[in-house]
């Protein structure tokens, strides 16, 4: 019976959100990084530019062309899309476990604010970093290298879809943490191999037939190819295929995400 008293709240929320609630979350999400923007908007512009210069300008002479693009301009959607996975994912991470550390996320969760609510403040949140992130390493991609813009709808909706989906799974991340290392756990021995692996520096082309099966399985890869393609029109994988990968993945998060914090789980244990 409770069960279904949340499902018919969350429906009702769904409805009639609290807009100045999530105003205010998001607001209080957008200021906190913007604040310390030396920590969270300088390092990776920093560390791109690195990846440019390494990768792109120094190794990419030996490679040469791949996918029919000089090795620059093919790896940089890819870097771009690094940097929206890893900064959605970590912003929410870290801001709903600081809430919980803080002990002031039990102040919302008895408050008038539905939990649906909270979720896509701490979402909207995550977002706007991803995009400031983007936006910053777009502009310094552009010393390097000349990009064309092939489709612009996959290049919005692919790079909304990134963002909405890793910081969906960074809160969920940060319902599970207990401790500020386990913050950093996920990102370090899950996102980080398997965005290296996800086609950001080479084409699935390249790999034995049985790798490259494997390479499949790689959502990340996904989301890469997808974005490429909106930016050189080229892609390793069906863009519909991507769509509905990230489309999916999304909504199973966010249901995921949505009873966890129902539960309170993480937070009323």
């Amino acid at each position: 019976m409770s069960e279904l008293a949340n499902f018919e709240q969350t429906a009702k929320d769904f409805g009639n959100p609290n807009w100045v609630a999530y105003q205010t979350i998001v607001r209080t999400e957008v200021r906190r990084f913007t604040r310390i923007w030396v920590q969270t908007l300088i390092p990776p512009a920093i560390t791109m530019t690195l990846y440019f210069v390494i990768f792109g300008s120094l190794i990419g002479r030996r490679i040469g062309d791949m996918g029919g693009f000089d090795y620059m301009a093919y790896i940089v959607p890819g870097l771009i899309m690094m940097s929206v996975i890893t900064n959605s994912y970590a912003n929410v991470s870290s801001s709903f476990f600081g809430a919980k550390f803080g002990r002031f996320v039990e102040e919302m969760l008895v408050s008038p604010i539905s939990n649906q609510t909270i979720l896509l403040g701490y979402v909207t949140g995550g977002v706007a970093r991803a995009l400031s992130v983007a936006v910053i390493v777009t502009i310094l991609s552009m010393f390097f290298t000349h990009l064309a813009l092939y489709n612009l709808l996959a290049v919005i909706s692919i790079t909304l879809l990134t963002a909405v989906l890793f910081s969906l799974l960074g809160f969920i991340n940060g319902v599970y943490a207990k401790r500020f290392d386990d913050v950093s756990i996920v990102p370090t021995f899950v996102l980080t191999p398997l965005t290296y692996l996800g086609g950001v520096f080479f084409s699935i082309d390249l790999l034995p037939e049985f790798w490259a099966g494997v390479a499949q399985l790689n959502p990340i890869l996904y989301v890469v190819n997808a974005f490429r393609f909106g930016i050189l029109g080229v892609s390793d994988v069906s863009l519909t295929g991507a769509y509905v990968t990230l489309v999916s993945m999304t909504v199973v998060a966010y249901l995921v995400a949505l009873r966890l914090l129902t539960q309170g789980a993480g937070v009323r244990s």
